[in-house]
């Protein structure tokens, strides 16, 4: 297997409905490619890490799936609008996880710097001002 070790933080999975994996760099055009080259991410996933300094600026929300959030460092308070109202979880130790349903929309509050890795089902990704 050549070059077998990789960074979730440079390279994005996606895993096709076949259960496939294919990597993506993380660049600036990486959303539009996944939305043009994978007939609107219908079926698939994303697994991507991202780091965090400062709140999201945006509410999110996925309505084919359920997406699963794993903190690898720092503390995040994630705000989860159910519709039996708002609900806060906090994330402070490495492996906490939890799962959006879906359709909820969620936003985050980072503490401090906070890492943390996303299994997205990313068709109909909607996203709003937080």
């Amino acid at each position: 297997m050549e070059d077998a070790m990789r960074s979730i933080f440079d390279n994005f999975v996606v895993i096709s409905p076949e259960k496939q994996v294919v990597e993506e760099s993380n660049d600036s055009s990486l959303y539009e490619r996944l939305g043009r080259e994978y007939d609107g991410f219908k079926g698939h996933e994303l697994i991507s890490a991202y780091e965090f300094g400062e709140d999201w600026a945006t509410w999110e929300m996925h309505p084919k799936g359920d997406e699963v959030v794993i903190l690898l460092s720092g503390k995040v308070h994630f705000r989860l609008q159910l519709e039996s109202g708002e609900e806060l979880l906090t994330l402070e130790n490495s492996g906490d996880y939890i799962i959006v349903p879906k359709g909820v929309w969620h936003t985050a509050k980072v503490d401090a710097k906070a890492g943390m890795i996303f299994i997205t089902p990313g068709e109909g990704t909607q996203h709003k001002p937080a």
